[in-house]
């Protein structure tokens, strides 16, 4: 047997590994005899309609199975895609997107949209290239960029390293670890109001398991932002949904900022996600689980090892010690519920709509409202366990959410078919979209029928270009 591969065969083996099974893109002139490896190599090729839909729909594949990847040829094809890519960017979704290249390039626009960038120019030190790019989209769950110009696609390397799977480096121990942990841990013994606030950067940041037995140990009352939403079982009992800061009642904001101790996990604070930045709670009762390290009050302990201190707090603190008679708000919590009852005559509102419409969820599905109307809809919806949700949270680009469910929907299909999806096998993807966001990606829906995807889509016509009312 050879113990050489080609430069395409090399980086499709390790998006193989990765968990990658179908690999989003456009045809052009510079990345054709790329694609002529694509299937060979055991990926599924799309094939989308465009290069901004297909890195759309890479961002919404990526979301669900954790690494996604797009194919695009150099100048025309990968600056149509740029929109999406810095959206995924912005929301952390991580995409290794693949160029086809002559000489000329365009990579210093994606420098600043991508967490890592590759010229694949010598065959000697193309596999390490490949190898240190994907470990940098594992990392920063955020988009890569790699070129592989067209005299480089079927260039001969070694496949020693391929024997070695790609692997998140475990951190080594921090000189401040120990203090960081104890000062949490006296924080949480000596507090009598403590809440929880998730937020959408717990994902990239690997906490989520954690962060489900934390919830359900301490029975502390919790709350998510749009970004968070669908991330936790929404079914417990302690669960009290979406904060919206200076739009949510009187008495859960007055609960929520007279607490003294707030364990933020994963922060994002974009407008959008923040309701104006009303959300954000004071610095000087918060303990900040974020990208950059954890953030006691206003002191950042950076570079900290996230994941590793919230294990040790679950391992180190005994809930059932902790006096906290005072602490469960006396709160309704079927504000969020689904609505039933109704009769035919009656008339659907907008304050009950979207609350009808949750009846239709299941367990396991995977539901995404588009930015306007749709985005804020979805957030009042109660959901079944192990349902994601996708809402407008910072880049906002309008017809995004059409060809994420093409991506979502294909990547909850192949988790399924592998039996990785929580025992669940009839769970869909279901698409709330306003006419205007449809129109600018309606394309998409080809590919959707073509892949004979299980997606249900719902589309709002309110009779105008609104969004902007």
């Amino acid at each position: 047997m050879s113990d050489s591969i080609t430069l395409a065969d090399y980086l499709f083996t390790r998006l193989r590994q990765l968990g990658v099974c179908a690999i989003h893109g456009v045809p052009g002139d510079y990345n054709l005899e790329l694609l002529d490896h694509v299937e060979p190599a055991g990926l599924k090729w799309v094939g989308n309609t465009n290069e901004l839909n297909a890195a759309y729909a890479a961002d919404g594949y990526s979301r669900i199975k954790g690494i996604g990847a797009l194919i695009t040829t150099f100048g025309v094809g990968e600056l149509s895609a740029v929109n999406a890519v810095a959206g995924a960017y912005t929301e952390f979704a991580p995409i290794v997107h693949i160029v086809g290249t002559p000489a000329r390039r365009f990579a210093k626009v994606h420098a600043h949209v991508t967490s890592a960038q590759a010229s694949l120019r010598d065959p000697r030190t193309s596999a390490e290239q490949i190898d240190e790019v994907l470990t940098q989209c594992l990392l920063s769950s955020r988009p890569v960029y790699i070129e592989i110009p067209v005299d480089m696609v079927t260039a001969t390397l070694s496949k020693n390293r391929l024997s070695a799977q790609i692997q998140i480096p475990e951190f080594n121990s921090h000189p401040g670890e120990e203090q960081v942990v104890a000062a949490i841990i006296e924080r949480i013994n000596s507090s009598q109001r403590p809440i929880i606030l998730v937020d959408g950067e717990s994902r990239p940041l690997g906490l989520l398991d954690e962060l489900q037995k934390f919830v359900s140990m301490s029975n502390w009352p919790t709350w998510t932002t749009p970004f968070g939403k669908g991330l936790l079982d929404e079914t417990m009992p302690n669960f009290y949904g979406i904060y919206r800061g200076d739009f949510d009642e009187a008495v859960v904001r007055d609960f929520i900022r007279g607490a003294d101790l707030v364990l933020n996990f994963g922060p994002h604070h974009s407008s959008s996600n923040s309701y104006g930045y009303s959300n954000i709670p004071e610095p000087a009762v918060t303990i900040a689980f974020t990208m950059s390290g954890i953030n006691i009050g206003s002191h950042l302990h950076r570079d900290m090892p996230v994941k590793l201190v919230l294990s040790r707090i679950l391992d180190l603190i005994d809930f059932g010690k902790l006096d906290l008679s005072n602490a469960m708000p006396n709160l309704p919590r079927d504000y969020s519920l689904p609505v039933t009852g109704l009769v035919k005559s009656d008339k659907i509102t907008q304050d009950k709509l979207w609350r009808v419409l949750a009846n239709i969820i299941r367990p396991g599905d995977i539901v995404l409202g588009e930015t306007g109307t749709a985005g804020y809809g979805v957030r009042e919806m109660s959901l079944p366990s192990h349902t994601r949700l996708f809402t407008p949270v910072t880049w906002l680009s309008i017809g995004y959410m059409l060809p994420a469910t093409q991506g979502a929907a294909l990547a909850q299909r192949e988790l399924r078919i592998a039996d990785r999806y929580h025992g669940i096998n009839d769970a869909r993807t279901i698409l709330l979209i306003g006419d205007g966001s449809f129109q600018m990606t309606a394309q998409e829906l080809a590919t959707i029928l073509r892949l004979d995807l299980d997606v249900t889509i719902l589309l709002i016509n309110n009779d105008g270009y609104t969004i902007e009312s």
